[in-house]
């Protein structure tokens, strides 16, 4: 393996760490928060000097990266993102403990949302924004950003996206790599931008908009209230709820509507599966739920909304679903494992892995039936490989 490259880009990932530190670190010094201003000065000149250190003691002597390498860089990077973006909480003082700065802060990169923080309102403004900004970053993956600004072995680097994309299958957007993840973070950066400016209309502080969007992006599920978005309005509620569904979507489906390709997307299974789910599992929670609130509005509104939440995995909460019939949850614990498309931001097991396991049960019902017939799995119309149906069972 060569592991000089995987130092090499490692050290590169804690230098765009560095650069986005200086993002809280303008926030600190723009509302006055002098301790938190340093804490990040630090963790920034930490992270320069490590990555400094990795880039120099081990120059890669060959730009080659294979499968293990692509594997090895996406693990040894978020490693490092999370060791490094830990130390403003620590130093700060806002997270005392380390190890429960690391919980927060590989929380956030995963996008996983957990939180052991009781009251995150809390947090300074630079502190709450460093919190909300990892799952922004981990919900396409700092290395698709690494893609982009590399120029290094471009016809290598599909194994670094392969290795980070969600999905039993990455593909090519564009025939370079680097275009790829360009239109790609593109998109997402403009369904974030549009987000805020849709939360700002309903009346949510630039602040908190800012931070939500990011947030729900990413799927990340931070927020910076104690009690998430039970306190706001019908409406901000609404534009999180689609925006949940829409960062769940296959991002290849964007760049379709964006080619006027809109025959390859009718054609696409998983997202008409995806959108079914959804729309069946509101109905279920709705009808579960109808005697717990006052107004129809009110019932599918908060239906939707926790729908969306769980199978995006993004983990926002409009209510207290803890006291929902147990009809309801069990249908959200069935959602919490599904999850959204494959190339969202999403997590959990993904609706295409879903949609082959169950194609490849039936094949094989059918092939005990009739021993000598020849049964193929297919997905939008195109056979799927042995290898990828491999892939899939065994995840």
């Amino acid at each position: 393996m060569n592991h000089r490259i995987v130092l090499s880009t490692t050290g590169t990932v804690l230098y765009i760490e560095a650069a986005m530190m200086l993002i809280p670190l303008l926030i600190a010094m723009g509302f006055k928060e002098h301790k938190q201003a340093l804490a990040f000065l630090a963790a920034i000149l930490i992270a320069t000097g490590v990555g400094f250190l990795l880039r120099r003691v081990a120059p890669p002597q060959r730009q080659d990266i294979f499968s293990k390498e692509g594997f090895v860089i996406v693990a040894m990077a978020w490693l490092a993102l999370s060791l490094v973006g830990a130390l403003p909480f620590t130093i700060s003082g806002a997270i005392p403990h380390y190890i429960d700065a690391l919980f927060e802060t590989v929380s956030g990169f995963t996008t996983t949302g957990a939180t052991l923080l009781q009251d995150v309102e809390a947090l300074s403004y630079s502190m709450q924004f460093w919190r909300c900004f990892p799952p922004w970053i981990g919900g396409m993956g700092i290395l698709v950003f690494v893609t982009i600004i590399s120029a290094k072995a471009p016809d290598r680097t599909m194994h670094i996206l392969r290795a980070e994309m969600p999905g039993p299958i990455v593909g090519k957007l564009m025939p370079r790599i680097k275009d790829t993840a360009q239109i790609l973070y593109l998109m997402y950066v403009v369904l974030t931008v549009v987000q805020i400016v849709l939360l700002m209309a309903g009346g949510m502080p630039p602040f908190e908009s800012v931070t939500h969007a990011m947030a729900t992006a990413g799927t990340g599920g931070f927020s910076v209230k104690a009690d998430c978005f039970t306190s706001y309005s019908p409406y901000l509620q609404w534009v999180t709820a689609i925006f949940m569904t829409l960062f769940g979507v296959n991002f290849n489906v964007y760049y379709l509507a964006l080619r006027k390709k809109f025959k390859e997307i009718l054609r696409s299974t998983e997202l008409w599966a995806y959108l079914g789910i959804i729309l069946v599992s509101i109905v279920l929670v709705s009808i579960s739920i109808s005697t717990e609130y006052d107004t129809l509005e009110e019932i599918i509104r908060q239906s939707a909304f926790q729908v969306t939440s769980i199978i995006t995995t993004t983990g926002y909460a409009s209510t207290n679903f803890d006291l929902w019939p147990e009809l309801a949850k069990n249908v959200l614990l069935i959602l919490m494992f599904l999850g959204a498309c494959a190339g969202s931001t999403g997590g959990a097991i993904k609706c295409s892995r879903v949609l082959l396991l169950l194609r490849a049960i039936r094949r094989e019902i059918r092939q005990i039936i009739h021993p000598r017939s020849v049964n193929v799995v297919k997905l939008d119309g195109r056979v799927v490989e042995e290898k990828v149906l491999h892939t899939v069972t065994i995840f």
